[in-house]
């Protein structure tokens, strides 16, 4: 509650501001990225554009702060099939996200897990927006549990089941990761505090509740 109230109070000074569209942008950023690296850039005698744009703190501080921001654009894999169902992926989570939420929301959302992703890649000297994007995807997975996506664009799956075996995958991530890793997947999944932390407590209170009350009805 206290968090929807920040929100509206936020909304109201800085809606105007909102980018509607935002993961189009994203997605649009990260093609023309992959279609450079692995097209233009090759055939030019070039070298790719990825390593000008990925987080690094020292060139960061060294002023090419363009990098504070340009790692989101970074594309997911060098797979085309995979590229291409990613970006179709992510384009129709952006888009169920922002029509649930709202353009400000949901704009407000991935940004906090921007400055998450940063915090934690000054701290460690190192930040990926693969983390960004799993906080996204858990996001969805939480507000549309139920959504069905055709996997590989054949399989249906509930969004549930695929967040749950990320989510699997991301705790063993976190534990077999070194200091930088753990400190990485934890701020980057900032924005999912801010958003659902209330949910959760208020959640684990309930459980907690509801255990008590069976135990104090068997005795």
């Amino acid at each position: 509650m206290k968090c929807e109230k920040m929100f509206n109070k936020l909304e109201r000074k800085f809606g105007k501001f909102a980018i509607s569209g935002l993961m189009n942008i994203i997605i649009t950023g990260m093609a023309i990225i992959y279609i450079m690296d692995i097209f233009i850039c090759p055939m030019s005698g070039k070298a790719a554009l990825s390593p000008l744009i990925i987080f690094s703190r020292d060139a960061i501080l060294q002023g090419q702060i363009w990098r504070i921001l340009s790692f989101v654009f970074i594309p997911f894999s060098t797979n085309a099939f995979f590229m291409i169902f990613t970006f179709y992926f992510y384009w129709l989570i952006g888009k169920v996200m922002e029509r649930n939420w709202g353009t400000f929301k949901f704009n407000f959302f991935y940004l906090c897990g921007i400055i998450g992703t940063v915090i934690g890649g000054f701290i460690t000297g190192w930040a990926t927006n693969s983390f960004l994007t799993f906080s996204l995807f858990i996001a969805f997975a939480i507000i549309a549990p139920d959504f069905e996506i055709l996997l590989f664009f054949l399989i249906p799956v509930k969004i549930k089941y695929i967040a749950m075996f990320d989510a699997v995958f991301m705790i063993i991530s976190f534990f077999s990761s070194g200091l930088p890793g753990k400190v990485a997947i934890l701020m980057s999944l900032l924005n999912l505090i801010i958003f659902f932390g209330d949910d959760f407590i208020n959640m684990m209170k309930m459980k907690i509740h509801h255990w008590k009350y069976k135990i104090s009805n068997r005795k």
